[in-house]
């Protein structure tokens, strides 16, 4: 693993944290005025957004070979659709932090990287697609840059 160079996030389509209980997500009201098959936008900071985005960035950092993890530093632009659950249009930049990946840390402990060589953000497309009733998530679509 390398700190540096050039970082591969379109390696994997995975079903990300399928055994984390998500009971919130369950009990949530989906009708958030939004008609199903129109792509509306949704403030960054909902709660439901910053969800969706931790698992691009969890995505990310499992298909990425950098020996440090990466956790979302700013929320440009978001954007929902109701299909089949819920899709995610997410506009984000995500950071490299202090944390190595083989700790396994929480990212909520994980502060952003000071250290100049080491340093990097990215900004990243991704689709999360979010079903509540199956506790589910997928990550189609990453690309980050």
């Amino acid at each position: 693993m390398r700190p540096a160079g050039p970082l591969l996030a379109l390696c994997c389509l995975v079903l990300s944290a399928p055994g984390d209980p998500a009971p919130d997500f369950c009990s949530q009201d989906l009708n958030l005025g939004v008609k199903p098959g129109f792509p509306e936008p949704v403030k960054t900071n909902d709660e439901r957004v910053l969800k969706a985005a931790r698992h691009s960035v969890e995505k990310f950092n499992n298909c990425t070979n950098d020996m440090f993890l990466f956790k979302e530093s700013h929320i440009r632009r978001a954007l929902v659709q109701i299909v089949k659950g819920l899709k995610y249009m997410l506009e984000v930049e995500i950071s490299r932090t202090i944390c190595k990946k083989n700790m396994h840390p929480s990212l909520d402990n994980c502060d952003f990287q000071t250290n100049h060589t080491l340093k990097l953000t990215l900004s990243c497309y991704s689709e999360v697609w979010v079903i509540p009733w199956l506790q589910s998530f997928q990550v189609p679509v990453l690309r980050c840059h």
